[in-house]
C-alpha cells in the first residue's frame, strides 16, 4: 500500500528515444526507462484532489475509470493514469519487482510535481495504492488459511501456472500463439473468470489489447506478461496479512473493494483479508465481478469514499455473512 506523500522534484518529461513512435508524454526515471502516462479530468493546476491509476494485467493507461464527468469537475479531480513498465509506451523492466512498481509510480509524482499529498488507485494486478478495486490475492501468502484454498480449483491452477512460467516459458509462448487451438483467448473470454457484466466490458473496453492473441504473439509482450504475473503471484517478501495500519495518524484510510461475483478473486478470501485487517475499509459490489472499475456508480462511490470519506451504504457487505 503506497505512501501517500510525493516529494517535489521539479523535472520535466523526457522525450522519447529517436526513431521511436511514442504518442503520449512520458518521463525518464532514474534507471533510464521511460514510464508514459496520460491525464484525465480537470487540469492538474486546477486539482484539488490528484490521483494516480496502477493498471491491472494485459491493460494499460487507455482503461477507463468511469466515474462521471460531473463529479470528477465538481471534486476537481486530475488523474492520471501511466503505463506499467514494460505495458503500451512504457519501457520493460528486467529487475521488476513489487518494490520497483512502487518506485516507479513514487517517480512519476515526484516528476510530475503531484505536491505533498496525491493518491494512488490499484487495479486487479496493480497491487498498490489506498483504493484497491478488485485486488488481486496471491495464494502464496502464508497467512491465508489452508480451509479457504484447498477446494479451490485457482489455487492448483495459479501453482500450475507459476511452475510453467518460470521452467517452461518457451512451451507457453508457443501454446499462447499457435492457431491449432484456442488459447488466450479462452482465459479472456472464459464464463469460469468472467460474468455477462464483465464479458461486456471487455468486449467495448480498449485497455485489454495485449490479451489479445495478435499482441501476444510479439515476444517482448509475452515476456512482460510473464515477468508482471510473475511478481504479482510469485513468493513474496513480506506477508501483506501482517501489515500494521501504514496510517495511525488516520491521515487518510486504505478502502478496498470487491465484486460479490468476482470469479477472479473470490469473495471469501477479500473478506478474509478485511477481516483481519482492520483498519481497511471493506467495500462489496452486490451484483459486481472483476472487471467494477469500469462501473459508473462504483467509480462514483470510490471517489466518494476516498476523497471525502462518505460510507457508501449499497457497498457495505452483509456482516453476517462475513468470514472471521
Amino acid at each position: 500500500m503506497d505512501n501517500l506523500m510525493g516529494n517535489i522534484s521539479g523535472h520535466g518529461c523526457s522525450k522519447p528515444k529517436e526513431n521511436e513512435r511514442v504518442g503520449s508524454p512520458r518521463i525518464k526515471l532514474s534507471d533510464g526507462r521511460h514510464l508514459a502516462y496520460r491525464e484525465t479530468g480537470v487540469p492538474k493546476c486546477e486539482a484539488v484532489y490528484k490521483i494516480i491509476i496502477a493498471h491491472g494485467f494485459g491493460s494499460s493507461k487507455d482503461m477507463s475509470f468511469l466515474a462521471p464527468q460531473e463529479l470528477i469537475e465538481e471534486l476537481k479531480v486530475c488523474m492520471l493514469l501511466y503505463d506499467r513498465a514494460g505495458y503500451g509506451e512504457s519501457d520493460p523492466n528486467p529487475k521488476r519487482s513489487l518494490k520497483s512498481e512502487s518506485q516507479d509510480i513514487e517517480e512519476l509524482a515526484d516528476q510530475l510535481e503531484l505536491g505533498l499529498k496525491f493518491y494512488v488507485i490499484g487495479v486487479s494486478l496493480g497491487l498498490h495504492g489506498v483504493a484497491l478495486v478488485a485486488t488481486t490475492v496471491n495464494y502464496n501468502w502464508p497467512s491465508i488459511p489452508e480451509r479457504l484454498i484447498k477446494d479451490d480449483f485457482r489455487n492448483n491452477l495459479l501453482k500450475f501456472g507459476l511452475w510453467v512460467v518460470k521452467h517452461m516459458p518457451g512451451l507457453l509462448y508457443w501454446w499462447m500463439t499457435q492457431k491449432l487451438f484456442p488459447s488466450a483467448t479462452v482465459m479472456e473470454k472464459n464464463p469460469v473468470f468472467f460474468d455477462d457484466r464483465d464479458q461486456e466490458v471487455l468486449k467495448r473496453t480498449p485497455g485489454f489489447k495485449l490479451l489479445s492473441e495478435n499482441k501476444l504473439g510479439t515476444k517482448s509482450v509475452f515476456e512482460n506478461l510473464r515477468h508482471d504475473f510473475l511478481a504479482g503471484m510469485g513468493k513474496w517478501e513480506f506477508d501483506p496479512l501482517k501489515m500494521s495500519n501504514p496510517y495511525p495518524e488516520n491521515e487518510t484510510s486504505v478502502h478496498l473493494w470487491t465484486g460479490f461475483e468476482d470469479r477472479v478473486v473470490p469473495v471469501e478470501l477479500q473478506r478474509f483479508i478485511s477481516s483481519n485487517l482492520p483498519w481497511i475499509k471493506y467495500h462489496e459490489v452486490p451484483c459486481g465481478g472483476h472487471l467494477i472499475a469500469y462501473d459508473t456508480d462504483v467509480c462514483s462511490a470510490i471517489l466518494r469514499a476516498l476523497l471525502l470519506d462518505e460510507e457508501p451504504a449499497s457497498y457495505i457487505p452483509n456482516v453476517s455473512t462475513a468470514i472471521a
